[in-house]
């Protein structure tokens, strides 16, 4: 990229609106302050851009006679082709940075008109037409947090970890069934306190060796010492592997749906001592037993593979690329197949405003398993301590009102994390004078109060800082890229907007509450953490699922009515494909599985078969 830079650097210094052909006077002195470098250096650069034929140096002979240079390589053709080129091979990071540095606003849309066809499904003939590679290539728009299971905070992350490792179990959530994974057979003892798992035979990890129960005991003690995923380990007293295919956990406490913690993401299973590599080495690229190896990863992209003496079968997919897009061309994406978001974005959604989402593409929809909601901090002093003041908050703030005024894939009001038990409630109209007598029993005097929120929240903020200006409640909004569940909890917020979406509705409610990067864990004071600890005890010793139910629907009653949290809006999920991608759904954090996509038929564009694509949705 050395010559390439400098010749758009010395073009837009020196060409102008003229013809790139004809020569203009340019000085050795001005191209070295062009360049930041010595006249000296100045001349080998010149030299080296001849000989690539980019630019014709005319150098200045004797007195009034000025030195001239010619480019000979037409901007626009050659920004484009550079990064067509760059994205080609995967540097997306670097094609982006040329086309901030370089680009104009006719050239950004141009490469993104480009971009977006190069997104979607496409079956890649190789050599000699003898084998064809279907790739899906998508891009989302937040990097990736971690790579590392026990760390897992989004469904962005979450999702990678379930293509590219196994964990003993698996979920069926249309079925609602316990599936073997990399177990073939578990039990548990009555009082739910003792759970053995067997492995299967042959599971070869991505570089090689057989899985065995000492991968597993590696993995859970791992896991039992994450400050974020550590709650999945709550209880488990040892870990103790019995040959090489058989793995026992014994627990303090019972825990009747202990196999449903181990299907989680963060329990995915890693190579003991990862695999001979240092830790450092092994999260660069990191080596699972999944449908999917990584073959790829840098700041702005993923390259998955298929895995093909995967346990489960072949994926149909031979690849994956996934684009992370830069921050500061997120808002162009508006045109291009906005195909997934992390884990609590719920945002925007697009659906239905490409006009290539034609009568005949499959629309896929799923009413969003979580909602968004406002949390308080309650480890730090002000209004929001006062029970009266958070419930005038909530009655102001009303749902119904909200998902009229804002519309878009805010589809429900939210009066529960799920959107059955917010379906089966009769929403209750604000009342002026019992929110004037809850405003009056806080005292509240008009300390204004601190908002902090990612900005894909930035409607919803608005929103909500409006309503409460019309009460006379101070608002001070903080919108920040960087805003995480991570770091929502400083001591400086008073209250946030956030999203959850429970994958789970058991594991995943009680994950809401205990997950230690969560804003609910870090913004409950003491008193609460405790009383929701001893209740999730009781809901985990009970056998039936309707007793486990009630009692994790008492924990979320009491936060609501005491306005700790605050339900906003469930979100409508959606998205197009065309009809010939087959095996396609929507699972419960609103992606598609990768290893369960074939397709049908091909259409033959341009030399390359794309055989459909994701043309809108907004995922979480």
């Amino acid at each position: 990229m050395y010559a390439q830079e400098r010749y758009l650097t010395l073009l837009g210094r020196f060409s102008g609106d003229t013809d790139t052909a004809l020569p203009v006077e340019a000085t050795l002195e001005n191209i070295a302050a062009a360049l930041f470098c010595t006249p000296r250096n100045a001349k080998h650069i010149l030299r080296r851009l001849e000989d690539e034929g980019l630019i014709r140096w005319l150098p200045g002979r004797g007195r009034g006679h000025r030195s001239q240079i010619a480019f000979l390589a037409d901007k626009r053709e050659y920004l484009l082709e550079l990064l067509r080129s760059l994205a080609g091979k995967g540097d997306y990071k670097q094609a982006f940075e040329l086309l901030e540095g370089y680009g104009n606003e006719v050239e950004k849309a141009e490469f993104m008109a480009w971009l977006d066809g190069s997104f979607g499904y496409r079956k890649e003939q190789g050599e000699g037409g003898a084998y064809a590679a279907d790739t899906l290539r998508f891009p989302v728009v937040s990097s990736f947090s971690t790579f590392d299971p026990a760390q897992i905070n989004y469904a962005l992350d979450g999702h990678l970890a379930r293509q590219i490792y196994d964990r003993l179990l698996q979920f069926d959530d249309l079925e609602q069934v316990m599936l073997p994974g990399a177990a073939h057979h578990w039990t548990s003892s009555d009082d739910a306190r003792e759970w053995t798992f067997f492995l299967k035979k042959g599971i070869r990890f991505h570089h090689g060796p057989e899985m065995t129960s000492a991968d597993v005991k590696f993995t859970f003690d791992r896991l039992r010492a994450s400050v974020d995923n550590g709650w999945l380990m709550r209880g488990v007293d040892e870990i103790e592997t019995i040959g090489p295919r058989v793995v026992r956990f014994r627990l303090r406490k019972p825990n009747h749906i202990f196999s449903r913690f181990v299907c989680a993401a963060a329990a995915s299973l890693l190579p003991a001592g990862f695999g001979g590599r240092s830790e450092q080495d092994f999260w660069k690229l990191p080596s699972g037993s999944g449908p999917f190896r990584m073959i790829h990863a840098s700041d702005s992209c993923v390259e998955l593979a298929a895995h093909p003496s995967y346990h489960q079968g072949r994926p149909y997919l031979d690849g994956v690329d996934i684009v992370i897009m830069p921050k500061d061309f997120r808002p162009r994406i508006e045109g291009t197949p906005e195909i997934f978001r992390p884990r609590d974005g719920l945002g925007k959604s697009w659906a239905g405003e490409h006009a290539s989402a034609t009568a005949d593409w499959l629309a896929l929809q799923k009413l969003c398993r979580g909602c968004t909601l406002l949390s308080w901090n309650l480890q730090r002093s002000g209004p929001q301590q006062s029970e009266a003041f958070r419930r005038a908050v909530k009655m102001i703030l009303d749902p119904v009102q909200m998902v009229a005024d804002l519309g878009g894939d805010r589809a429900l009001p939210a009066y529960s994390f799920l959107p059955d038990v917010s379906m089966a409630r009769t929403p209750e109209p604000p009342r002026t004078e019992r929110i004037r007598a809850a405003l009056r029993d806080s005292e509240y005097a008009g300390a204004p109060l601190r908002l902090t929120a990612n900005p894909k929240y930035a409607e919803d903020v608005q929103w909500i800082q409006k309503r409460l200006q019309e009460w006379g409640i101070a608002l001070d909004t903080r919108l920040s890229p960087t805003a995480s569940c991570r770091n929502l909890g400083t001591p400086e917020t008073d209250v946030t907007v956030f999203g959850l979406v429970l994958a789970d509705d058991e594991v995943d409610e009680i994950e809401a509450y205990e997950h230690g990067g969560c804003v609910m864990s870090n913004y409950f004071d003491e008193e609460r953490r405790f009383w929701i600890r001893e209740r999730v005890d009781a809901a985990l010793a009970e056998s039936l699922p309707e007793r486990r139910s009630q009692i994790m629907r008492q924990i979320e009653e009491q936060l609501r009515d005491e306005a700790s949290l605050i339900f906003l809006h469930h979100q409508q999920l959606q998205t197009y494909l065309h009809p010939s991608v087959q095996g396609a759904r929507l699972n419960t954090l609103g992606w598609i599985d990768f290893k369960e996509v074939w397709l049908e038929s091909c259409l033959d564009v341009g030399g390359t078969r794309e055989a459909g694509k994701l043309v809108s949705g907004s995922l979480s």
